[in-house]
């Protein structure tokens, strides 16, 4: 079995358990406190804002819907088809388009590439949880969607977010549903130093435009109650003219 194959086989596990509706997951926080915030990092970059956005890694696609409303023409793309159906039930409208990708298969890139021509990206917390040997091809996939023209929007899991996480993993109940369940399908959070994501980008042949920290929102609440925010670092990415 691939690496890849083993990671596509925990997502499809995950999604397909997973309920419907939103904040069921970890992840899935209200775009107005994760979209809605990124896109101001990435609007001042943007050569092009007629492109094509993809959501990479959108899961249940509640990111992709929001941006919809933003961008003329918006693909939800992810690994497991159960993640899509999801996105596709939450949809009936057909706001988004979605499509099954392995963004680490350099054919599929070049297929969905050859379709949408250059387009702009926006991943949340894909990279950190691909295992290692995915991410560099995961960021020549990015390389490879956004051309000559797009821009790429990343933002990662910082190195400060392990303690938070362990925290969470580690107190007298263990950790709290929503965090177990994803450690219950094997995909928990790999640990990304925060210089390798720039350079995993540069190796791809993007260049990174502009970066800082934000938190990434969960739909977790620790044990005080109060709602689990990841120390994150983003980046802006894409081929300089």
């Amino acid at each position: 079995m691939s690496v890849t194959s083993r990671y596509r086989e925990a997502w499809e596990g995950f999604w397909r358990e997973a309920p419907d509706g939103p904040g069921e997951v970890l992840w899935d926080a209200d775009p107005a406190l994760t979209a809605e915030l990124h896109l101001p990092l990435l609007t001042p970059h943007l050569l092009d804002t007629g492109l094509p956005l993809v959501d990479l890694g959108c899961g249940n696609g509640t990111q992709t819907r929001f941006l919809a409303g933003r961008f003329p023409h918006v693909v939800g793309a992810d690994l497991a088809a159960a993640a899509l159906d999801h996105a596709r039930r939450a949809d009936p409208a057909g706001r988004a388009a979605y499509r099954q990708l392995n963004a680490a298969d350099k054919g599929e890139t070049q297929a969905l590439h050859a379709e949408l021509g250059d387009a702009n990206v926006y991943l949340r917390g894909v990279l950190h949880q691909c295992d290692p040997d995915d991410r560099q091809p995961l960021a020549d996939g990015i390389a490879t969607l956004v051309g000559r023209r797009g821009r790429a929007l990343l933002v990662e899991l910082s190195e400060a977010a392990r303690p938070v996480l362990g925290s969470l993993a580690q107190g007298p109940s263990g950790p709290p549903p929503k965090l177990a369940t994803v450690f219950r399908h094997g995909i928990a959070p790999g640990e990304v130093a925060d210089d390798a994501v720039p350079r995993y980008l540069r190796s791809a042949g993007l260049s990174v435009l502009a970066s800082g920290r934000a938190p990434l929102t969960t739909t977790e609440s620790g044990p005080d109650g109060t709602t689990v925010r990841l120390p994150s670092l983003w980046l802006v990415a894409g081929r300089e003219d």
